[in-house]
């Protein structure tokens, strides 16, 4: 059985409250769209998103963590120490795999069935998916190396995991794998380690752009981007300005699998 990971920011923290939980629902709904009934949803959460939207497979782990400061760096950790609790809140249901998966992003539903399917494989890293900026009637392709972009890209075994011994109080909570804060990092690490990801062999997940939403390189200015990583930074101008040559229409069978409906206003 696999389950999905989802760290949601505290509302303290939120560009936008209302906008991200708009945002988190329609993830939410694109997680549970599993063509596989087999699957679980944790949620892990300082203040519940609102949501219209219930299923027996998710549940939501509150919890007290401090808002982080300023910083991408205390953000990415934020997020990372989001996804350790919820580690270890299902390590009782003995998952064969885990994927984390950003509050504002959408993934196939053919996720889980897959997973099911190959229960002792290492896992996968999406090498294929899409970029969508919210509100466009386009979707730009990204034919390979789409887990460098976006943080709802690696399927991890369970047992491959290096967490700390228990779970600890948050300003403790330390050792964990570093591919959590950088997931560019998963494929590679496993890799060194014997234990390699394989390319997931579809499309995966639908990257959204949106300011309001999880993405915490979204949310930093160029000039941010470009202190902390320039080639990065240059590399993310570069794929900006080749984007509209990579686009298609967003047809019905893609909104379908991702379940990327609309938005209200």
């Amino acid at each position: 059985m696999i389950v999905f990971i989802i760290p949601v920011k505290s509302q303290k923290v939120a560009t936008s409250w209302p906008d991200l939980c708009k945002l988190f629902d329609r993830s939410l709904r694109a997680v549970c769209n599993q063509t596989s009934p087999d699957f679980k949803v944790i949620v892990v959460c300082n203040e519940k998103p609102t949501t219209s939207f219930e299923h027996p497979s998710v549940e939501y782990l509150c919890v007290n963590f401090p808002p982080p400061g300023e910083g991408y760096g205390v953000k990415v950790d934020d997020r990372a120490k989001r996804v350790v609790a919820g580690l270890f809140a299902v390590k009782d249901l003995q998952p064969s795999h885990v994927m984390s998966v950003d509050a504002d992003d959408c993934i196939s539903k053919h996720i889980a069935e897959f997973v099911n399917q190959n229960p002792n494989k290492n896992g996968w890293y999406v090498d294929r998916g899409y970029e969508y900026d919210e509100g466009s009637s386009k979707i730009a392709v990204r034919k390979e190396g789409f887990y460098r972009i976006c943080g709802t890209c690696n399927i991890i075994n369970y047992r491959l995991f290096q967490l700390p011994p228990q779970m600890l109080p948050y300003d403790q909570l330390t050792g964990y794998d570093r591919f959590l804060g950088g997931h560019p990092l998963a494929k590679g690490d496993l890799a060194e380690r014997g234990t390699p990801l394989e390319p997931l062999p579809f499309p995966g997940v639908v990257f959204v752009r949106d300011q309001a939403g999880e993405s915490v390189s979204m949310q930093e200015s160029f000039l941010e981007k470009w202190k902390r990583n320039p080639k990065e930074t240059l590399r993310g101008v570069k794929k900006r300005l080749l984007a509209p040559f990579n686009e298609q229409i967003l047809t019905d069978n893609i909104r379908e699998e991702f379940s990327l409906y609309p938005l209200s206003k």
